[in-house]
């Protein structure tokens, strides 16, 4: 097949996201077909490159910086995508459309369905959901909900990356029945080897630094232990680093945290093979890509009850769960770890056995099968 995939951000830049959509498109250049990808510029990064196997456009869309995508920005995007992806099928006659984030991609996938009759499949990964993360979307969608049902409906399939997307995007858009395709980790790239805990253990955050990613509980739950030896890394960037540096400096545990900034993929895998606890107390989320990279990786998995975050956890086996608020429940679960190497140690194993339901090969081929369908 030829396919062309639509997502306004592909590693370097980005998040969760676009590293789902990376992951996708090399495994399906892996399978023999040819797939060219149309993302955003950003900085020096080339405007057209092959990596992996995949062809890379960038198209300069106004966005600045790495870790967040502004509504011009993602206008600006479309505006740069249509009249280059109109050329771009006309001389190479892609089969299907893959479109990442049924806002901003799906406008143009519908655009280019209705001009040039090439079908697209939606991946859901929620914020482009209404309802899904409300505290960053809810206001765009009180003006742009009446613009997208038809984004959805004239879709040749849907996919939602968790349950609790898919039932988000059922309830926004009555007779919409996505296929839930989790996002998956290649578990032979992310190998911890021999899992043993740290001494002291390490904690580990990454993500943006945002009110819908809650790194300030991270804090305040490690703050609960401070009588325990322990280490922290927090990866990242955004508006709310430096309120969470502040915080940790007033609480005197500066000795303890590591700032590395924002990373590539690569980088926080680096991290994660040095640490023994992954903690996310976001407010809401897809399925967390650093969730499952992290269950390859032999983390324990410290999660809020957010969106699809349940679907990696199966408590006490291979993490807890609480809900986003819970600064008690998060620091008991990490006494009961940091007092219990053993039991850590166990969580560890536990949580890289469970990985490989979400190993990546597996994913891809459901994927591969969708757009194949589709193409028809």
């Amino acid at each position: 097949m030829r396919i062309l995939v639509l997502c306004h951000e592909y590693p370097p830049i980005g998040g969760g996201g676009g590293r789902v959509a990376q992951d996708i498109c090399t495994g399906l250049a892996v399978r023999g077909h040819d797939v060219r990808l149309v993302t955003a510029a950003f900085g020096s990064l080339p405007a057209e490159e092959v990596q992996n196997g995949v062809t890379i456009y960038r198209l300069k869309s106004g966005r600045k910086q790495e870790f967040r995508a502004p509504l011009g920005a993602m206008a600006g995007y479309l505006l740069a995508g249509l009249p280059f992806c109109l050329n771009l099928i006309r001389r190479w006659r892609p089969d299907v459309i893959h479109v990442h984030f049924a806002v901003p991609a799906g406008a143009l996938g519908l655009a280019l369905k209705i001009l040039t009759g090439v079908p697209y499949v939606i991946t859901a990964h929620l914020g482009d959901v209404p309802g899904g993360v409300p505290e960053k979307t809810g206001k765009w969608f009180q003006f742009i909900y009446p613009l997208t049902p038809p984004i959805w409906r004239k879709a040749a399939a849907v996919c939602a990356v968790s349950s609790f997307t898919s039932h988000l995007a059922e309830e926004a858009y009555p007779g919409i029945s996505p296929v839930v395709i989790p996002n998956g980790v290649d578990t032979h790239d992310y190998d911890p080897g021999e899992i043993t805990v740290n001494d002291p253990p390490q904690v580990v955050f990454a993500g943006r630094f945002v009110p819908q990613k809650n790194p300030l509980q991270v804090v305040y739950a490690l703050n609960e232990v401070k009588d325990l030896p322990w280490t922290c890394v927090m990866a990242g960037d955004g508006a709310l680093k430096p309120d969470v540096e502040a915080l940790v400096n007033s609480l005197g545990l500066r000795s303890r945290f590591t700032f590395p900034g924002w990373l590539t993929p690569t980088g926080v895998k680096d991290w994660f093979a040095k640490s023994d606890i992954l903690f996310l107390p976001s407010l809401s989320e897809g399925l967390p890509v650093v969730g499952v990279q992290g269950m390859a990786m032999g983390l324990a998995l410290l999660l809020s009850r957010a969106g699809g975050n349940p679907d990696l956890v199966n408590a006490p086996s291979n993490g807890y769960l609480f809900d986003p608020d819970d600064t008690a429940g998060f620091s008991s679960a990490l006494r009961g770890w940091l007092t219990d190497r053993e039991v850590l140690q166990h969580t560890r194993l536990a949580s890289r056995e469970a990985a490989e339901i979400f190993s990546l090969e597996r994913i891809v081929a459901k994927y591969e099968n969708v757009l194949m369908n589709a193409s028809k």
